[in-house]
C-alpha cells in the first residue's frame, strides 16, 4: 500500500475489526484472521474481482455492497464489515487491495498471538525458521519455486513445522509462500519478523558474529541499539564461524559492520591497488 488513500482505507478496516474484536479469544481471533487470508488468496486469484472492487467509477457503498454480497454467509459477519470497510475506500491500484487483505489478516493473526500471550515466540519462530531455509539451499530453491503449486509446498512447511511452533508462526509462513506484498519468499520472511517485532513496539537488529555471545554481551549490544533509535531492540543473531570474529549488525538500511573478515576484504583490496 503505497499511496495515502490506500492507508486510509487500510485505516478504517483496521478501525472496525478492532471495535468488533476487543473481547474476541486468541482462538476467535485467528478464526476471523484465516477468513481474511482466505479472502485475500481469493483476489490474488481473481484480477477481476480485484478491478471491480476498486472501481473509481462506483460509489464506495456500491463496491462495499459487492464485497459484502460475495462473502456473507461464507465467513464471519466480522469479516465481512471488515472488508467490506476496505472496498467502500480508494485505491490507487487493484494490487493495493490484496495487500491490505493479506496485511489486515497478518495483522489480525498477530493480535491474536499477542491475546495469546506468544507474540515475542512467534516472532523467534520465524526468525529460526527463516535461518533454517537459508542455510538449506535444497529447501530454500524448493520453497521459493513459484512454478510449483502452493498447495504442495504448503504441505512441506506443515509438515516441517507441525507441533514444533505455533500455530500463528505455522500459518505466517504459510502467508510468505504466497508472497506477502509482493515479495519473494526469503524476503517475506523477513518482513514478516519484522512485522511481528513492530507489533511488540521493536525495532529489529540483525547480528552476524563468529560465536555465540554470552548473555551479558547481548544484554549490553541491546542497550546500545536502544539508545540509539530510542526504542527497545530485539536481536537476531546468526553466528557465522566464517566471519571470523568481530560484530555486524544491520537495523533496516543501517550497516555496522565490524568483522574481522571485513577488515581482511579491505587489506586485500588495498594491496590489490
Amino acid at each position: 500500500m503505497t499511496s495515502s488513500v490506500s492507508r486510509e482505507a487500510y485505516g478504517d478496516a483496521s478501525e472496525q475489526l478492532a471495535a468488533n474484536t476487543t473481547a474476541a479469544t486468541a482462538t476467535q481471533l485467528a478464526t476471523v484472521a484465516d477468513e481474511i487470508l482466505s479472502v485475500a488468496a481469493l483476489l490474488r486469484a481473481q484480477p477481476r474481482l480485484r478491478r471491480a472492487l476498486t472501481d473509481p467509477s462506483r460509489p464506495g457503498s456500491d463496491r462495499a455492497g459487492l464485497f459484502k454480497s460475495l462473502l456473507s454467509g461464507k465467513v464471519s459477519e466480522v469479516t465481512v464489515n471488515a472488508l467490506a470497510a476496505l472496498a467502500a475506500g480508494r485505491f490507487s491500484r487493484p494490487a493495493d487491495l490484496l495487500d491490505a487483505t493479506e496485511r489486515l489478516g497478518v495483522d489480525t493473526l498477530l493480535l491474536s498471538a499477542d491475546r495469546d500471550g506468544k507474540l515475542a515466540d512467534v516472532e523467534d519462530e520465524l526468525f529460526r525458521f527463516s535461518q533454517i531455509v537459508s542455510g538449506d539451499s535444497a529447501l530454500a530453491v524448493t520453497l521459493s519455486d513459484v512454478g510449483a503449486p502452493v498447495e504442495r509446498r504448503v504441505k512441506l512447511v506443515q509438515d516441517l513445522l507441525k507441533g514444533k511452533v505455533h500455530v500463528a508462526t505455522g500459518r505466517l509462513v504459510e502467508v510468505a509462500l504466497t508472497g506477502f506484498g509482493g515479495r519473494g519468499f526469503e524476503a517475506s520472511l523477513t518482513r514478516l519478523v519484522e512485522a511481528t517485532a513492530a507489533k511488540r513496539d521493536r525495532e529489529v537488529a540483525y547480528v552476524t558474529v563468529a560465536k555465540p555471545l554470552t548473555d551479558a554481551d547481548e544484554q549490553s549490544l541491546a542497550a546500545k541499539l536502544s539508545s540509539v533509535y530510542g526504542r527497545e531492540v530485539s536481536l537476531k543473531i546468526d553466528v557465522q564461524p566464517a566471519v571470523l570474529g568481530g560484530v555486524s549488525v544491520r537495523v533496516g538500511s543501517d550497516l555496522y559492520d565490524g568483522t574481522v573478515l571485513r577488515k581482511l576484504n579491505e587489506a586485500k583490496q588495498a594491496f590489490a591497488k
